[in-house]
């Protein structure tokens, strides 16, 4: 059985920036197991207000990720839809929202044994 492939380390996180230690960066980031791009609340409507899509986060499973993180932004703004948690739970996916500083510590800490997805809020 192949090893499974580790999600890419969230190196620092400043307002409107997130770079990983391959020196990629995002404004707001999409993470996953091999990989990450750009998170662009476009793609599925995604608002503060109600806040994340279950599209939002399909991607991540979709990519293997069998645990996720979904920042708030630093001052929490960003809110997680009630279809987004029940999407997650009827998966049995463990998943935690937290505010931005400590959703990059839990994903980097998680990330090393883990294949954890997250999704990365930069500012508000």
């Amino acid at each position: 059985m192949a090893p499974k492939k580790k999600s890419p380390k969230i190196h620092s996180i400043e307002w409107g920036k997130v770079t990983l230690s391959n020196r990629r960066t995002h404004k707001d980031a999409k993470l996953f197991p091999s990989g990450s791009r750009e998170w662009d609340w476009n793609e599925t409507g995604t608002h503060h207000v109600p806040g994340i899509q279950p599209a939002d986060v399909e991607e991540l499973l979709e990519r293997g990720s069998e645990i996720v993180i979904l920042s708030q932004g630093f001052h929490e703004r960003l809110q997680v839809c009630q279809e987004t948690k029940k999407y997650l739970n009827e998966r049995n996916i463990d998943f935690h929202i937290l505010e931005t500083e400590q959703a990059k510590q839990k994903y980097n800490d998680l990330r090393t044994n883990l294949p954890v997805g997250a999704l990365i809020h930069s500012t508000c």
